[in-house]
């Protein structure tokens, strides 16, 4: 298990004839989901292959933070201003769940128009339907199939799908990766390290975040809109940050804590910020079991940063709370 390093929201496109089935799948998803719902296979087509230029635009957007910081301008400047410009990367199509049996155009029909997209895919069959699917899932055309009958629906599909969402972006972790060190990249391979901090995700409600190497840890963002930064630090570093400390004016005492890993100093989140603020001193945890390797702290970035709330993942759910089926 590895923690994802780039991880965000997106939408669960559904497409099936039935429009009964459509409206009961809108009222049983959660509400904190962006769902849309068609029912026309060729406008559906349309519509995911049309948002291509979109993601590959939003794709291409990521890397220019990655060339701009290879030239040297730092990483979480440029990580706060892409939240806070590009507000409808929510809206992007993540997972298609699609029903096989349909008369205008079968389920699998439609994959195969949409072997270019992205995203992940789940074939909802009937009794007949699963030799079909098993053989879509063998091919790679679908990560799952769910039977229509299977017991208890609701709780099958959203796991499912929640399990999807949560799936690490190929091309997300290929780009994000280039801040690494081998050394970090490691670090967020070991499976205590991965549970610990997937934990924590869900503990801060965060919604979006980004790892990054330079400094290392993850800007994080929640629905509100309101930013953190998770300071990682393995232990070999901390000799190091207290000097940064002892730099920064800090006491003996204060000092020693950090060269303990009871505390860690944001000395390197302030300079990448460029707010001329004095380096602040936060409490600090091991991630994962005692034994871990990997100390960290969690900062408040200040306000001035953060998107604007109507930008929030909160407020873009609300203002699509209602899920109308399209034609």
């Amino acid at each position: 298990m590895t923690f994802p390093l780039y991880r965000r929201p997106g939408a669960v496109v559904f497409l099936d004839d039935d429009l009964d089935y459509l409206e009961m799948l809108a009222d049983v998803m959660p509400k904190n989901w962006y769902v849309r719902l068609m029912i026309r296979p060729i406008a559906c087509i349309e519509m995911l292959l049309g948002e291509s230029a979109s993601v590959e635009l939003d794709m291409w957007k990521q890397q220019e933070i990655i060339n701009r910081w290879r030239e040297g301008t730092s990483l979480i400047p440029q990580i706060l201003a892409y939240w806070r410009d590009n507000s409808l990367r929510f809206s992007l199509a993540r997972v298609f769940v699609v029903d096989y049996s349909m008369p205008a155009m079968s389920g699998l029909k439609v994959l195969s128009e949409l072997t270019q997209w992205p995203g992940a895919r789940i074939l909802l069959t009937g009794r007949a339907d699963e030799q079909l699917a098993v053989s879509a899932f063998n091919s790679g055309s679908i990560q799952q199939f769910i039977p229509k009958q299977t017991p208890e629906i609701r709780l099958r599909l959203t796991t499912a799908i929640q399990s999807l969402l949560h799936k690490p972006d190929a091309r997300h972790e290929q780009t994000w990766r280039a801040t690494l060190s081998r050394e970090q990249s490691a670090l967020l391979s070991e499976p205590t390290i991965a549970v610990a901090l997937e934990k924590l995700t869900a503990e801060q409600n965060w919604v979006e975040h980004v790892v990054i190497g330079v400094p290392f840890g993850v800007l994080a963002l929640d629905n509100t809109a309101k930013v953190k930064w998770l300071q990682l630090e393995p232990v070999d570093r901390l000799g190091e940050l207290a000097e940064i400390a002892e730099s920064q004016g800090c006491t003996a005492e204060a000092v020693q804590h950090v060269r303990l890993g009871r505390q860690l100093i944001d000395a390197e989140l302030q300079l990448a910020l460029g707010t001329g603020q004095k380096a602040r001193l936060q409490d600090a945890f091991v991630m994962g079991p005692e034994t871990a390797r990997l100390h960290a702290a969690l900062f408040d970035v200040h306000k001035a940063f953060w998107p604007e709330t109507s930008d929030s993942y909160q407020d873009f759910i609300a203002s699509h709370s209602h899920r109308p089926i399209q034609s």
